[in-house]
């Protein structure tokens, strides 16, 4: 880590140092802008996931050079995703093998410790200047009103003033930038669901296993140290309650709706405790400003029943550092971003809802397949515009 102290000026400054912050940075600072990307946690910490990267998101890593990396910290490859369906009249499972294609031949679902920290690491490699323990107290303005930069507290405590030609906030659904400039959501879901997860020892699976009941969700996803990560989602919240009326809860939705899971987790170790998220609707905020931009759930949140939240966050970054130095615009990505969002979002919206038959749920996932499918099409179209541009 640097011990070098902040500049007064860059060309960009980034809030937020995760997965879409970070992977900003790096496109970014490639391109040759100086930019300032910080957080305020530590670096290499853990933060609430969902873990799994879609294939556009794995697109994108494989294209940026990071997948190698993501193996090499002994993140499984996922070459099958599994459907598992229940319903009063019994259960039903659909298979889908992960088809080699413009370059990616598996999944992958990296603990945040890991895919983090690899995108941090690529952003400093680009040229970013990249602070962890820095926290954004204000944005600075010019006398016309246009963000201008950012008042932060660096690594020592001290009070400092950095000058920017953009601010962008990655800093979370909550985020600091969005409140500052006033960004409000424009779109919002209709419904949420309370998610539970742990990750536990000895439980292997053969890939992504996803599964849907009445009333529930459940998943079970390999990721990184020989670990499977489960989670369950429900429409009411369970987060409530004692430690341990939480742990029955979680556990009584695996054997419910994982039958298959849930009869081997009383077996097994648990590593670490159980980490829950009561529940927030997903919405899409104006993306951007005189002066400042937002990318990665600052910008755009999804239920996390269809975990998409990571690969929306490299998506949007892409899109942004395009926009940003490829002589686009801030409303070019905005149309893309939304071209790309939308109909997803909705979808997405409707299975978190949890109220659906078994051949509703089916068709919802369908639909969000196709979704996928033009989201990688896209990014693809757009790198090989680049190409030729170049």
């Amino acid at each position: 880590m640097t011990t070098e102290p902040i500049n007064n000026a860059y060309d960009v400054v980034i809030v937020g140092a995760r997965c879409a912050g970070a992977a900003t940075a790096m496109l970014l600072a490639a391109c040759g802008l100086r930019v300032l990307v910080f957080d305020k946690s530590r670096y290499g910490t853990d933060t609430l996931s969902t873990h799994a990267l879609m294939r556009p998101a794995v697109l994108l890593l494989h294209r940026w050079g990071l997948t190698d990396r993501l193996e090499a910290e002994g993140t499984p490859r996922i070459s099958k995703t599994s459907f598992h369906y229940a319903s009063h009249e019994g259960r039903e499972a659909v298979e889908v093998d992960i088809k080699p294609r413009h370059g990616v031949d598996a999944l992958y679902a990296p603990r945040r410790t890991v895919l983090d920290r690899t995108l941090a690491d690529a952003a400093r490699e680009a040229g970013a200047d990249l602070r962890h323990g820095v926290q954004m107290l204000d944005l600075l303005r010019s006398n016309a009103g246009r963000v201008s930069g950012v008042r932060l507290r660096d690594e020592s405590g001290n009070v400092r003033d950095v000058r920017a030609g953009i601010v962008i906030g990655a800093d979370g659904r909550r985020s600091g930038v969005a409140r500052l400039v006033g960004s409000t959501p424009y779109v919002v879901g209709r419904h949420t669901t309370t998610c539970a997860y742990g990750y536990f020892r000895d439980l292997p699976v053969d890939g992504n296993r996803w599964y849907y009941g009445p009333g529930m969700g459940a998943g079970a996803i390999p990721t990184n140290d020989d670990q499977t990560l489960l989670f369950a989602a429900v429409s009411r919240d369970f987060a409530r309650g004692s430690a341990a009326d939480r742990a029955s809860a979680f556990h009584r939705v695996i054997r419910e709706v994982a039958p298959d899971v849930g009869a081997r987790v009383s077996d097994v170790q648990r590593v670490g405790k159980l980490h829950f998220f009561p529940g927030m609707p997903g919405f899409l905020r104006q993306p951007y400003g005189d002066g400042w931009a937002l990318v990665g759930d600052a910008g755009y949140m999804t239920d996390p029943i269809t975990a998409h939240g990571i690969t929306n966050a490299l998506r949007d970054a892409e899109l942004l550092a395009r926009a940003i130095t490829e002589g686009g615009s801030l409303a070019d990505y905005q149309t893309e971003r939304d071209d790309l969002s939308l109909k997803f979002f909705e979808v997405s919206d409707r299975v978190a809802s949890l109220d659906w038959d078994i051949p509703t749920v089916q068709q919802y996932h369908k639909m969000m397949s196709q979704e996928m499918g033009r989201e990688e099409e896209a990014l693809v179209t757009m790198a090989s515009a680049s190409a030729t541009a170049a």
